[in-house]
């Protein structure tokens, strides 16, 4: 038996099918702070198997987009970099059930999010589309 999609979960799956390749990476980044914050109550709760689930979550949104960058530019190498130290630091937290790392993790990927943002609105202005 299929389970029926609710409004919601059609409007969201509409939203990544029309999506371009950098709203889909802003997409990401949203996912990967919305999971990182459920870990982050999960473990405040001490939902230990919640927490776990939330932290993979969101790891694997690190890890594709980890896997997406093109290194051939200082910049794209700069950026696995940090996606590199970011899962690092996530198989820590799920490791150690540690709510610090994951805040440190939300902080960088926020930055991440932020500056990708920011390069979207410009790329738009200049008429070169998204990043």
């Amino acid at each position: 038996m299929e389970l029926a999609l609710n409004p919601y979960q059609i409007y969201q799956q509409n939203a990544v099918m029309m999506a371009g390749p950098g709203e889909l990476t802003a997409m990401l980044y949203d996912g990967a702070i919305r999971f990182l914050n459920q870990a982050r109550q999960a473990i405040t709760k001490k939902d230990i198997p919640a927490a776990h689930q939330s932290l993979i979550r969101a790891q694997d949104i690190i890890s594709y987009l980890n896997n997406t960058v093109n290194t051939t530019y200082e910049v794209g190498a700069n950026l696995a970099a940090i996606y590199d130290y970011v899962l690092r630091r996530l198989v820590e937290a799920n490791m150690k059930k540690d709510a610090a790392i994951i805040d440190e993790a939300i902080d960088l990927i926020k930055d991440l999010s932020a500056t990708w943002r920011e390069a979207m609105t410009r790329a738009r202005q200049n008429g070169a589309g998204a990043p």
